[in-house]
């Protein structure tokens, strides 16, 4: 009995001046398989068999030499020896397979995460959002670098939990809320629009994952308004000029982020924040007191038509500013007290401040809602076409006179020694 053909056997075979085949011999070996040795392409397993009955013989490739092993040439020739016995020619078998999984691969691209997410991006469901740019950033930043380039048919539940869990794990509760609203948008787009999934992996218990979202409800006193003021004075543009006239107006954070001039009617005093930026789909007028007025009139003007220009476009590096700002803040309370302790707050805050003030200055309930864009509500939507225009300017020209007078008290020495000592 011959000697079985080995893999070192294989190894050591060495090229010579003519091509010359070495066939597969000995116990498990393979009728037809061989290696084929020659002095430029190296070696080659081959597999020679007749395609049709009574036709002449044809060496098929099967694969070089070391990338497919004397095992697996093995299993292939086996392999291609069924396929030509049901009439089968497996070279192009090998090529019908070849192209299908670039198919595959192709579509696997397409349904990619992040192809997915560009389209979504790119959509009329995602142009109707308001804070559009917020969900491209997030997605990009959170969601992309893990689920990018997986298909989105293979992301599951568990693969959501994981990046909100890490989110979470940061410290970030509410914000950990944003990532998951962000994933479920990108993922309502795949099972609604181009119905890619059938359910989406997002309806998960955030409260189990996260917890419940936590209502703020802090409203700055009359120290922390006055040490805000004077920390915009530091801050200077654009960010200072910024925070105040989100105080002043009560407007939403974007709304004035991504404020336009064209938007401005200084003379007239009149803001019109277009129904595309704004939340409820219908154009916000906001009535400009005579501070807020002052506010704009000293920004500097630039080629942008954006009033607060960051290095691209509008300013939206919030996290940076915030913390900067509560810098200057904590700096100007210590003046006064060492000790001092500055409470934290969110930019929302300031609109919240605003509404709680305007209630303390006795305005009406719906004008102080309609001030910071909550509207009408029921059949009054409907209805009640009166814009409230003059009542809404009386109401913030009456919380500018009082801010006024709580960041310029008019005998104090120092205004941040009203703040109580821990």
């Amino acid at each position: 009995m011959a000697k079985m053909l080995t893999g070192r056997a294989v190894q050591a075979l060495r090229p010579k001046t003519e091509r010359y085949e070495v066939m597969d011999h000995g116990p498990g070996f393979v009728r037809g398989l061989g290696v084929r040795v020659s002095p430029d392409s190296g070696k080659v397993f081959v597999l020679i068999k007749r395609l049709q009955k009574g036709g002449n013989p044809v060496r098929l490739t099967l694969g070089d030499y070391p990338a497919l092993s004397l095992t697996a040439a093995r299993t292939v020739a086996i392999e291609w020896s069924g396929l030509i016995a049901r009439g089968i020619d497996p070279r192009e078998e090998r090529k019908r397979i070849e192209e299908e999984r670039k198919l595959i691969e192709v579509r696997r691209q397409a349904n990619s995460f992040a192809a997915v997410a560009e389209r979504f991006f790119a959509s009329h469901r995602f142009k109707a959002q308001r804070c559009g740019h917020v969900v491209v950033r997030i997605v990009r930043k959170e969601l992309l670098p893990t689920l990018g380039p997986r298909s989105i048919t293979e992301i599951a539940s568990s693969d959501i939990k994981e990046i909100i869990r890490r989110t979470v794990n940061r410290g970030k509760l509410r914000y950990a809320h944003s990532v998951l609203d962000c994933a479920t948008a990108v993922f309502n787009y795949a099972v609604d629009d181009e119905e890619i999934i059938d359910t989406n992996p997002c309806k998960i218990k955030r409260e189990k994952v996260i917890g419940p979202k936590q209502i703020r409800q802090h409203v700055l006193d009359d120290v922390a308004l006055r040490v805000l003021w004077q920390a915009c004075e530091k801050l200077g543009y654009p960010y200072g000029s910024f925070y105040r006239l989100v105080l002043l107006t009560g407007v939403r954070r974007d709304e004035a982020a991504r404020a336009t001039w064209r938007e401005l009617d200084l003379d007239g005093k009149l803001w019109r924040i277009p129904a595309e930026r704004f939340k409820s789909n219908a154009e916000h007028i906001v009535p400009l007191s005579d501070d807020a007025v002052a506010v704009l009139r000293a920004v500097p003007r630039f080629t942008s038509d954006y009033v607060f220009v960051g290095r691209v476009g509008a300013v939206n590096s919030f996290p940076k500013a915030k913390a900067r700002l509560e810098r200057e803040m904590l700096a100007i309370l210590r003046e006064a007290n060492p000790a001092a302790e500055l409470e934290s707050f969110v930019v929302h805050d300031l609109r919240r401040t605003c509404r709680t003030r305007l209630s303390a200055l006795k305005v009406q309930d719906h004008v102080a809602e309609m001030v910071i864009g909550h509207g009408k509500k029921g059949l009054a939507r409907v209805y009640n076409q009166h814009r409230f225009i003059d009542e809404m300017r009386e109401a913030l020209d009456r919380w500018a006179l009082s801010l006024r007078a709580i960041v310029n008290p008019p005998s104090t020495d120092n205004v941040v020694a009203l703040r109580p000592t821990a």
